[in-house]
């Protein structure tokens, strides 16, 4: 390609709303430009790269037996009803209505459309198992779009599905693609953490986030240097510990009983350690937490036993539930986790009204003793004795309460937020911390889907059988991104051979004479070589060239000028220096550097 064949505008500055790397430097390049917030456009030298990316993620997913489909991207609403998602993700999505009045998505995922498209023709077990993918165009109406296309509204992505028979088949599905998800980001020079997370609004157990190291990661990941466990703080568990008291020995049972304590003003932890003059971890932190769409049998509870309910696409819960939350002092709660254990869309702290309704006291005062609403206990309060607690009364806490003996919890389960320095639950280690940016994420999603939206085949005994899913998804454009996130320098991009725009740049000091000549040559050299090549024949200055082709990123430069004919220099993007080669030599030696550093990428 010829630069005045193409488009090249790039800019000194970049806009100030560009505050990541790869956000300043896609945009300062001329790889996209912004149409809207959150709506990039991406120019000819961005398309090719991101082109290389979607190539690099079809070829792997071939070789691994997967099958690629085209379906839509407008969708029937009528799809999210069945599967019970339509009003759990309605903050998400972007609808409409055509001319008949029906309820049409802009998928912002495709789990519904790949399960109705496989419902139309799964008929017998000996269908199965395969897994259908594709790379399309999706809308998510994100409240805060940001970081150029590492976050924005429209955007594309691979997803993929399999449907499986039996456990056996969806843990190999499963495996099949986390291996294909490995040589990816090899073969783009990405190294990724691979991390349990939580399944989110995808539903599902198993879950796994292949992330990037970043800065500015949306994630925070916990990891452990002695062991091979990695973990996004959403899904993290970590080792339990004995709760001490205040002398530093393990609590033990007391058999005094509840005595109430009036405490004006003493709020929050830091207050009752004051009064009491007691560590935190002999103190009970109750939390009223209001939780949407909870698909938890609540029928035992006395409080819940007649609520009613909502069944949509298969799944039974209640819009608005309260719960109130127990962990020991010195921790915090995971609203992630929480909502996870009870199978909800989502928690939040409930209002200070809220709080007063349900638990009899405002913030500060609340406790598991006599209170109304179910008491979910995180593990840490397990091995808890003689704690003091909210007494659930203005102004009054209350001393020795006994966990099992006062109050008896509806769950009790890991509802922690795990942080840097809590110890590793499979080795004992203590885990560090890192930001990332997640670019690819798996799930074991079982029946969810084809459960709710009726998929069944004949299995072989002859009768009906709901086919397991797992769903596999890679953000193409934030893959993008985050190649540019991890190679670059002051000066801009350094693209890894397997996506960068163009391969080698020409650039003739002058375009004309001897050193058009000599410049032609090596440019139609390089082309017949299959060599990915741009010929800057551009009427600009050198130093304006020079400044485009370290921004834009080529790994090799070839100038051609008058001074140093018959030799021009080589420079690679990653050297310092730049080397002089004969010019008759300079294009195989450029073309042997380009190829093995494929072969490298693609091993």
């Amino acid at each position: 390609m010829k630069a005045t064949k193409t488009i090249i505008s790039t800019l000194r500055e970049a806009p100030n709303d560009a505050v990541i790397a790869s956000h300043q430097l896609m945009m300062r390049s001329g790889l996209i430009r912004k149409l809207g917030n959150g709506l990039y456009a991406y120019m000819p030298f961005g398309f090719r790269s991101l082109m290389k990316v979607e190539k690099i993620i079809r070829e792997e997913l071939d070789n691994a037996g997967l099958l690629e489909i085209k379906p839509t991207v407008i969708v029937p609403g009528d799809l999210w009803k069945e599967s019970g998602r339509w009003d759990k993700m309605a903050g998400e999505m972007l609808t409409a209505q055509n001319r008949q009045g029906q309820d049409m998505v802009v998928s912002p995922t495709a789990e519904e459309a790949f399960t109705a498209i496989v419902r139309e023709g799964l008929s017998s077990y000996k269908q199965l198992p395969f897994t259908l993918y594709q790379i399309n165009t999706k809308y998510r109406d994100e409240i805060r779009p940001r970081y150029g296309v590492m976050r924005g509204r429209e955007f594309t992505m691979m997803d993929a599905y399999s449907f499986d028979k039996d456990q056996a088949d969806l843990d190999a599905s499963y495996d099949n693609v986390a291996a294909a998800y490995r040589r990816i980001f090899k073969r783009m020079g990405l190294t990724t953490i691979s991390v349990k997370a939580d399944t989110g609004s995808m539903g599902g157990s198993g879950s796994e986030e292949f992330m990037v190291e970043s800065e500015v990661g949306d994630d925070t990941l916990l990891l452990c240097p002695d062991c091979d466990y990695a973990a996004n703080v959403e899904k993290a568990a970590c080792k339990s510990e004995v709760p001490l008291d205040s002398k530093g020995k393990p609590q033990v049972k007391t058999d005094k009983a509840i005595e109430e304590v009036a405490t004006p003003n003493v709020f929050s932890i830091d207050d009752m350690e004051k009064f009491f003059g007691e560590k935190s971890t002999t103190f009970l932190k109750a939390l009223i937490y209001k939780v949407y769409n909870c698909a938890v049998d609540l029928s035992g509870t006395d409080f819940y036993k007649d609520a009613k309910t909502v069944t949509e696409g298969g799944q039974t819960y209640i819009p608005e539930t309260f719960f109130c939350v127990l962990i020991r002092g010195d921790l915090d709660v995971n609203e992630t986790k929480l909502a996870a254990e009870l199978k909800a869309s989502g928690a939040e702290l409930a209002s200070d009204e809220d709080v007063l309704k349900y638990s009899g006291a405002p913030h500060g005062f609340v406790g598991p003793v006599g209170i109304k609403i179910p008491v979910i206990a995180d593990l840490s309060t397990v091995d808890m004795h003689d704690c003091i607690a909210g007494s659930g009364k203005n102004g009054f806490h209350i001393k020795h309460v006994e966990p099992g003996r006062d109050y008896t919890p509806f769950m009790t389960v890991d509802v922690r937020t795990c942080k840097e320095g809590d110890l590793c639950p499979e080795c004992g280690g203590k885990f560090y911390m890192k930001k990332g940016n997640e670019l690819g994420h798996i799930f074991k999603l079982g029946t969810k889907y084809t459960k709710s939206m009726n998929v069944t085949y004949l299995g072989e005994s002859g009768k009906p059988v709901t086919p397991l899913m797992g769903c596999y998804g890679i953000g193409v454009d934030r893959t993008l991104a985050s190649i540019i996130e991890g190679h670059h320098d002051d000066k801009g991009i350094i693209w890894p051979m397997t996506v960068a725009p163009y391969q080698v740049a020409v650039i003739p000091i002058q375009y004309k004479d001897k050193m058009k000549e000599v410049a032609d040559k090596i440019y139609e050299d390089l082309k017949a070589d299959g060599i990915e090549v741009l010929l800057d024949d551009r009427n600009e200055r050198p130093g304006v060239k020079f400044t485009d082709s370290e921004l834009i990123g080529y790994p090799i430069r070839i100038v051609v000028g008058d001074k140093n004919l018959p030799n021009v220099e080589m420079k690679l993007r990653t050297d310092a220096e730049a080397t002089l080669v004969p010019a008759d030599e300079v294009a195989k030696k450029a073309a042997d550097i380009v190829r093995a550093e494929l072969k490298k990428l693609n091993a």
